[in-house]
């Protein structure tokens, strides 16, 4: 089968990729440094032809609301038509679990409109939200650091990495549309101040975290104990726990 991964060149398009390789189908890396673009549409058209499946895993360059949001929207609009023209049976898109309660942030107004979009298209599709990745941690702390203070609130999460998020994509790559939004977590809830404390500490930083439920995540959003965990009952939840990515991360440095 053919399968399209636009956003191939990231950190889990190029999982994914490998992944669908492994496994015997076509999967077709996409993105402006392959020659693919969503937003000029460069390459598009050639690119998703006899593609079957198109699995979109494109992040915007821009954090900055008016950016991402145009960002979003024009990729979607001319991946979408691209795909109509081209016969495509299953759109996939990775978003993020709790999108609807941190519109606060223009990241997720836009995340929001893109999946608006896919819904409201014609082409049968499966939505994935997911966690936060073990791997951004790192920069959940650079954005809450003040000199030598980490301040972030004691909201719950369920992080996920990222090698367990590419595996999933291919189960709903390959599977049935959903026609709707499913969810996956990594195995642990934990708390975000306590999550971003372990790390420093693991990492041999000196950063105190200090717990302050006002904070910010992201310096952008209000969170709670509901906003960063699957709602979902059916959730798929993976195996890889934090403590073990940790350790593994450390040792090889």
């Amino acid at each position: 089968m053919k399968i399209v991964v636009i956003g191939g060149s990231g950190l889990i398009g190029s999982k994914l990729v490998n992944n669908l390789r492994e496994l015997g189908h076509e999967a077709v890396a996409a993105s402006p440094s392959l020659g693919v673009n969503t937003i000029t549409g460069e390459g598009l058209a050639e690119a998703l032809s006899g593609a079957q499946v198109v699995v979109d895993v494109t992040n915007s360059p821009s954090f900055e609301d008016q950016a991402v949001m145009e960002f979003f929207e024009t990729s979607n609009k001319n991946l979408l038509a691209a795909e109509a023209a081209a016969g495509v049976s299953h759109h996939v898109a990775l978003s993020v679990v709790g999108t609807e309660s941190l519109l606060q942030s223009g990241y997720f107004r836009a995340k929001m409109a893109q999946e608006e979009l896919i819904k409201t298209s014609k082409i049968p599709y499966t939505i994935v939200r997911a966690t936060q990745f073990f791997e951004f941690v790192g920069s959940i702390a650079y954005v809450a650091t003040e000199g030598e203070t980490v301040r972030l609130p004691s909201a719950l999460m369920q992080p996920i990495v990222s090698d367990d998020v590419a595996a999933v994509l291919v189960d709903f790559t390959l599977g049935a549309p959903a026609n709707g939004i499913v969810e996956v977590a990594g195995p642990d809830q934990i708390r975000l101040d306590e999550l971003v404390r372990q790390f420093l500490s693991a990492n041999q930083d000196n950063r105190q975290v200090v717990t302050d439920d006002n904070a910010l995540y992201f310096g952008s959003v209000e969170v709670n104990d509901q906003s960063l965990v699957p709602r979902d009952s059916n959730a798929r939840i993976t195996t890889t726990r934090f403590q073990d990515w940790l350790s593994r991360s450390v040792s090889q440095g």
